[in-house]
């Protein structure tokens, strides 16, 4: 008679069962992406407090955890078609979905329907974004990202709600410039347009000491007032695709990442 587990082991070999070994999901590199869908969830849950500074903490400790989880795996051998797609999904509530819902809470509320239809279009194009990631990852160039990453597009949502907090600024009086913003990073996301991925640093290699001095260097300037520098830094970086994809057209060289690279992108998964 049959169990019901016959799929779970072999036949008897010298009366011993030998049973399958079941798939299992990796935890260390899928903790450090729960964490990062944890960040998410509590911004959007400290932004229905009317606590947006701390929203935007949230958004940006996500950012941070979801820029360790694929390189715990790589480290440690445990990259899984699991773990990419729990990536994504993670990546969806905490760059997609949060940092609409917060700006909408904070500012756009007050436009009305401009105000839920600016929301809206980022969190639709941070959608297509991870979704076009996702196909396109065995054919773009792996030193670029193809559009604004959805994290950077978080981060200048995220940051300017932020600063504005820091600064005592209310949402509704600048509401309409976080229309802009929101447009401006939802739209970005899903353009051609080339940003540097960083993907070509390679962490594993030595480096001169004056390196370990100036990110320590880094550290203390981010320090000084976070919400004003980090917004510049991501203003800068949202900016510089544009400087980039400007200069190659002067130059009359391919400004689109397609193709331009037959090497696997050795981060999948991550930084969409």
């Amino acid at each position: 008679m049959h169990d019901g587990n016959e799929s779970d082991s072999t036949p008897l070999i010298e009366g011993v069962v030998v049973r399958k070994r079941r798939k299992g999901i990796y935890i260390l590199p899928n903790l450090f992406t729960l964490a990062a869908l944890f960040g998410g969830f509590y911004a959007i849950v400290m932004a229905m407090n009317g606590r947006f500074d701390m929203a935007a903490i949230g958004v940006f400790s996500a950012m941070v955890l979801d820029s360790l989880d694929g390189r715990v795996a790589r480290m440690t051998n445990t990259q899984s078609a699991f773990g990419e797609q729990m990536d994504s999904l993670s990546d969806m509530v905490s760059f997609g979905a949060a940092p609409a819902l917060i700006a909408y809470e904070w500012a756009l509320k007050g436009l009305g329907r401009w105000g839920w239809i600016a929301a809206f279009v980022y969190c639709a194009c941070a959608a297509l974004r991870l979704a076009r990631f996702n196909v396109n990852t065995g054919v773009v160039d792996k030193r670029y990202f193809q559009g604004l990453p959805s994290p950077a597009g978080a981060a200048l949502v995220a940051g300017f709600i932020w600063l504005m907090t820091d600064l005592g600024v209310k949402g509704y009086e600048v509401a309409w410039v976080m229309f802009g913003f929101a447009l401006y990073a939802g739209l970005t996301m899903v353009t051609n347009v080339p940003f540097y991925s960083f993907k070509d640093v390679q962490m594993k290699k030595s480096v001169p000491f004056v390196v370990i001095v100036l990110i320590a260097l880094g550290i203390a300037v981010i320090n000084i007032h976070p919400p004003v520098v980090l917004f510049a830094l991501f203003v800068i970086y949202g900016l510089s695709g544009y400087a980039i994809y400007g200069w190659r057209k002067a130059k009359g060289q391919q400004t689109s990442v397609i193709s331009t690279s037959t090497d696997e992108p050795d981060e999948r998964g991550l930084h969409k």
